[in-house]
């Protein structure tokens, strides 16, 4: 007894190098102050190193906003003090190596673009705005500026509120349909070798619609994290209601990412079948279908999440946490998942997957009265419906995850959400894309 309350207070192991290195972001800190040195080349690397963890600026904004004449660039409120014709010297000052920069209307050709990298400029996100040429020309033809502050308006999208600069505003000279479509043919020209340059931080933007619009989808674009060259390895935990495809998706994510999938009662029974001793204090629970106490789970899963092919391959874990307090276990034993979704699914197509599943006692295939019908009428006279599919079971079982799931979704904060009530290739391609991108970073 006084040994298991010892075993009890013992503090749990360490993370694993290479889960601390992740969570704390050292693999990409490293990679960061490896460009900065590669790029800068400076005397003294040691000191270079230690000013640039000094100056903690691996997340300040880098942005290139990037078009056509007249395609909306000054909507995205470029500041004008990055109008400096020293651009390098500019964007060295403290402010901008800080707080970030935003460089608008430049590099225009492949030379000028050279030119940055070479002074060790690299924006980390580039915005290209585009529309119709025939938009463009229009757009120009109303654009008016302020001869007292070098301020540009426009009499359609943003003409002044103050009578006084209405009436001093001009033409800007340059700016007929012939200049225009020169700059354009220009623009045209120099753009196939830009967005060579750029193309793994450059995205497109139609520029043809609202202001409000351009500048949503140009912040949801530089608020995004590119993938790292960092490690990854995948600890993906999987939560939803009962029926809602957490098993197929992980065995889909599983076959394809080739990491361990993981189904908390899979795993019950597999100990009780294989007469381990655990396995042995977990047979009563299985036998008389009460719950299995949480410390004998987690000790299972600990020591099977704590195998080496876990801990290279990565794993895919699906009915486990059930509620906050197992989920707060998993935490103290350094079990701390690096995704997790939630699988959200409408109570009526619940009941519709889950009261029609029916299997066969011969040959032990499952079939569904609607989705998967027997093929034949003998088999459809002798199949069986599982105890747990019955309506009265299953809303008891939904009763339990519904009572649980707000507190589990407070704890897990940087979640993903999945619409479960499509096609599962759907949403096998959104678990996907949220696996491979970075998490948004977040200041703490």
């Amino acid at each position: 007894m006084a040994e298991a309350e010892e075993e009890d207070a013992a503090p749990p192991p360490p993370p694993p190098a290479g889960i601390y290195a992740e969570e704390r972001g050292l693999f990409q800190l490293l990679q960061n102050m490896l460009e900065e040195l590669l790029i800068h080349k400076p005397d003294d690397p040691i000191e270079f190193m230690i000013n640039h963890l000094k100056q903690n600026n691996d997340d300040a904004p880098r942005i290139c906003v990037l078009g056509p004449p007249a395609s909306g660039k000054t909507t995205v409120k470029i500041p004008n003090a990055l109008w400096a014709n020293l651009i390098q010297e500019r964007l060295s000052n403290v402010d901008c190596i800080k707080q970030g920069w935003i460089l608008e209307g430049f590099p225009e050709n492949q030379e000028q673009a050279w030119m940055l990298q070479s002074s060790g400029i690299f924006p980390r996100h580039v915005v290209m705005l585009y529309a119709p040429d025939t938009v463009l020309i229009e757009r120009s033809g109303g654009k008016r500026l302020d001869p007292l502050t070098q301020e540009v308006f426009h009499t359609t999208f943003d003409w002044p509120s103050d009578p006084l600069v209405q009436q001093r505003l001009v033409k800007p000279e340059d700016l007929s349909e012939q200049e225009v479509s020169k700059k354009l043919l220009e623009y045209h020209r120099n753009f196939p070798d830009i967005f060579h340059i750029y193309q793994k931080v450059l995205k497109s933007i139609n520029a043809d619609q609202p202001s409000v619009d351009v500048l949503s989808k140009v912040l949801a674009f530089v608020q995004t994290r590119h993938r790292s060259a960092a490690p990854f390895t995948p600890r993906i935990l999987f939560l939803g209601p009962p029926g809602s495809g957490k098993s197929l998706q992980a065995a889909l994510i599983a076959q394809k990412y080739d990491v361990i999938n993981l189904c908390c009662g899979q795993l019950l029974k597999e100990a009780v079948a294989d007469n381990t001793k655990l396995g042995e204090l977990i047979k009563p629970y299985i036998d008389s279908g009460c719950p299995v106490p949480d410390k004998l789970v987690l000790k299972l899963l600990t020591a099977r999440l704590s195998a080496l092919d876990c801990l290279s391959n990565g794993w895919v874990l699906s009915g486990f946490p059930r509620d906050v307090e197992q989920g707060k276990q998993l935490q103290k034993a350094q079990i701390n998942p690096n995704r997790v979704f939630f699988f959200h699914l409408p109570h009526e197509s619940i009941m519709e997957r889950l009261s029609q599943r029916r299997t066969d006692p011969v040959t032990g295939e499952r079939y569904h009265i609607t989705f998967r019908p027997a093929p034949t009428p003998e088999i459809q006279a002798r199949l069986r419906q599982n105890p747990r599919d019955e309506e009265e079971n299953i809303e008891k079982r939904l009763n339990i995850y519904n009572s649980n799931v707000k507190a589990l979704e407070d704890f897990y904060q940087d979640a993903f959400y999945v619409n479960a009530d499509q096609d599962p290739y759907v949403i096998f391609e959104f678990i996907e894309s949220c696996i491979i991108k970075p998490l948004p970073y977040k200041k703490h």
